[in-house]
């Protein structure tokens, strides 16, 4: 009876094979374990050895893209090769130089089939169900030691750094810009793997005919996969008509994978401008064409979206489309606050050791006017209205990769000084991307500052699933009326982004006036009235 071989699992996230190569042809008589096709999946190149001896059938043919468990082939047990390759079998060991070196790569392989650890990516917060490869701080096939950093992992609201969880021989899966969801395998860790090395130093001392061997080992490696692009990378390099020969393989033995094909696009953008640019160059007589060539460069850039800006970018879309936006503003006489900045900010700073700005006075002022107008504390949890008892206030940072809004817990229990301080603090984990899924998770009122960059007036987009977002914005001297006169004053405008499906415009306009009024007039914060 014929043995169907199919499609072996390989990996979780993993659903489909592309048939690389076959290393054997229609009716070839094959040994048991002997390599009978190459499979390519979206992350890497695998081997399929044969589960048995027998007669090979082909069903899926090269090129062809199965699912997991389709059929590849079938063996038929019997015919004349039966014995033919039990004895070659036995005639390998009698040509390899030595019983001794037979045992060699038993005691080679065994440890490290039976001692390859898998690395995947780890769970790292609650709502991050998946994560990039940023970089690999480590090469194929590099000996590594437990808890040596491999890679970092990023997702939409931090980087990770993967520890390795033992000392061997690193063996890539998961290539660098791939997005893997959690529980995918990244790497493996082949411990004891090198411990070969120490034996085949002591090869070559006691006979020369272990050098033949590892001469032998590069051939193979550059053998009939040098060079050759797989299916799906040849499909890729034909439609931007790029040859196999111009892209170098970072496959099994220098095989041309699907990534190499992918990250060809660069090279051959700047190859095609190249051209361009000069017989811009070659006719200067052309009219305006000399004052627009020597206008300066017109190169453009390309850079695929990181994790974080994806992530935003989906998120504030959700929002605006699944939310009753509205926007309402007022304006903030700032003079009382900057009154006593600077009466008081030299003894603030000598005594506390942070400065005194005006974040924690907008901080305080919500969290008395969230704790008067609930439902600006509240959101929305399917039909149910979650009401917080506590003000845990976000603060939108700009940091290198992107928008990041790290949390201040309980602020409606802090002082100034500890509000600073924790702000400070924030920003700086902000700015040095060491911040941490707990830092940014949570959160039930956003203040956000457009002010640092100069915008006098915007409308910022919730946070969600929170339901209100503050904006500051920049102080500017403008005449206003002060007691029936004109006055010139710092005023800064504020603006109050908010659900209308929870909250009505009688709470978000008192909302916004009670901050006013706490702003000021900051002794109201210290006396709580």
């Amino acid at each position: 009876m014929a043995l169907e071989i199919k499609v072996p699992p390989v990996g979780e996230s993993v659903t489909e094979v592309t048939v690389a190569t076959w290393n054997k042809k229609e009716g070839d008589f094959v040994n048991q374990d002997e390599i009978l096709c190459e499979l390519e999946s979206d992350k890497a190149t695998f081997e399929l050895p044969s589960e048995a001896s027998g007669v090979l059938h082909i069903i899926a043919q090269k090129g062809d893209t199965l699912p997991i468990g389709a059929v590849l082939c079938s063996l038929e047990p019997g015919g004349n090769g039966n014995g033919q390759p039990k004895q070659e079998k036995a005639a390998e060991p009698v040509s390899s130089p030595s019983t001794t070196t037979n045992n060699a790569p038993v005691e080679k392989t065994t440890p490290v089939t039976a001692s390859v650890i898998e690395m995947k990516v780890p769970s790292v917060g609650e709502s991050v169900n998946e994560v990039t490869i940023s970089s690999w701080s480590k090469k194929d096939g590099d000996l590594v030691k437990q808890d040596e950093v491999l890679c970092e992992l990023e997702s939409d609201k931090a980087t990770f750094e993967l520890p390795s969880e033992a000392s061997g021989v690193l063996r890539i899966v998961a290539q660098k810009g791939e997005t893997l969801p959690i529980g995918a395998l990244i790497c493996r860790i082949e411990v004891g793997a090198e411990q070969p090395a120490a034996s085949d130093n002591s090869q070559p001392v006691q006979s020369t005919e272990a050098k033949p061997a590892t001469a032998q080992q590069p051939a193979a490696k550059t053998s009939y996969a040098t060079g050759h692009a797989s299916p799906s990378a040849e499909k890729i390099l034909a439609e931007k008509g790029i040859e196999a020969k111009q892209v170098s393989g970072t496959g099994v033995d220098g095989r041309i994978t699907k990534s190499d094909a992918l990250n060809a696009e660069k090279p051959a953008a700047v190859t095609n401008k190249a051209p361009e640019a000069k017989p811009a160059t070659t006719q200067p007589t052309a009219g305006t064409a000399p004052a627009t060539a020597s206008s300066g460069s017109r190169e453009q850039r390309r850079q695929k979206l990181s994790p974080l800006r994806k992530t935003v970018a989906r998120r504030l879309v959700a929002v605006k489309n699944e939310t009753a936006m509205l926007t309402t503003f007022n304006e903030v006489d700032m003079k009382p606050i900057m009154e006593l900045r600077a009466k008081y900010k030299d003894k603030f700073k000598e005594k506390h050791g942070v400065g005194l700005g005006f974040m924690s006075f907008f901080a305080k002022a919500v969290c008395v006017a969230l704790q008067e107008w609930p439902a600006v504390n509240a959101m929305i949890d399917a039909d149910e209205i979650v009401y917080n008892d506590f003000c845990d206030i976000s603060i939108a940072v700009s940091a290198p990769k992107g928008l990041v809004v790290p949390v201040i817990r309980n602020a409606e229990k802090m002082s100034f000084a500890q509000i600073e301080a924790e702000v400070v603090r924030l920003a700086t984990k902000a700015r040095d991307n060491k911040l941490t899924i707990e830092e940014m998770t949570g959160g039930t009122f956003t203040i956000t500052n457009g002010g640092v960059f100069g915008s006098m007036m915007s409308t910022p987009i919730i946070n969600a699933p929170q339901s209100a977002i503050l904006g500051m914005h920049n102080i500017v001297e403008r005449p206003v009326a002060i007691n029936g006169q004109v006055e010139i004053r710092p005023m800064m405008y504020v603006a109050l982004s908010y659900d209308h499906r929870i909250i009505d415009g009688r709470e978000s306009v008192s909302f916004l006036v009670r901050v006013k009024q706490l702003l000021e007039d900051p002794s109201r914060l210290l006396l709580e009235i």
